[in-house]
């Protein structure tokens, strides 16, 4: 995975509340078993129609989001099933980071397993977000000081698990994480054996 510490992108504002999985992706679009390919049906019944042409009607087909990669969203973003599949689509289509007011437990942890910096704020803060995310806005995330800011009148604190922090500034998945204790587990394990 790519580690994330200082990350500046594209906003793309998605005014909405309990945005669930099977709208994140369809469950018709889950028959693949590896996590390349989502992104193209990324909010797929949202961003098409019956045809599978571009809604015109549907913020994400327009030109200034083309290149969005922070996704700014109401509460509860990710509920629904449990479904992996949500953070593969959203970070194959090129999201990195989203911003919401609250997550889904199950989806907030496939996000930082998949490398996506996902970050509640409050609701005034997403307010201020989607007023100002029009014509290339940008943001910039300090995973370090756990900072997003935009240079003028955005600077928010938010709160990140330790655990979760270590592992997207290193781009670790668990597998990565357990290998980075390499040389103690072997400690542990010679101890065992000289113990027996």
């Amino acid at each position: 995975m790519e580690p994330i510490n200082e990350y500046k992108g594209i906003v793309y504002p998605l005014e909405q509340v309990n945005v669930d999985t099977d709208q994140i992706i369809p469950k018709q679009f889950l028959k693949r078993i590896e996590r390349k390919g989502f992104g193209q049906f990324l909010f797929y019944n949202w961003r098409f129609d019956d045809d599978g042409k571009p809604r015109e009607d549907f913020s994400l087909n327009e030109a200034q989001y083309q290149h969005a990669s922070i996704l700014v969203a109401g509460k509860n973003f990710g509920c629904g099933s449990s479904r992996e599949h949500a953070p593969w689509a959203l970070l194959d289509y090129g999201f990195r980071v989203i911003i919401a007011t609250s997550f889904a437990d199950i989806f907030y942890n496939n996000c930082v397993k998949n490398g996506i910096l996902p970050i509640a704020l409050d609701q005034e803060v997403i307010a201020e977000l989607f007023q100002k995310a029009k014509d290339g806005y940008e943001l910039q995330v300090d995973l370090r000081k756990q900072e997003v800011r935009d240079g003028e009148s955005i600077r928010a604190s938010f709160k990140i698990d330790p655990y979760w922090k270590e592992m997207l500034l290193n781009g670790w998945d668990e597998v990565s994480r357990t290998l980075s204790l390499e040389e103690k587990i072997k400690l542990y394990e010679e101890k065992q054996l000289v113990g027996e």
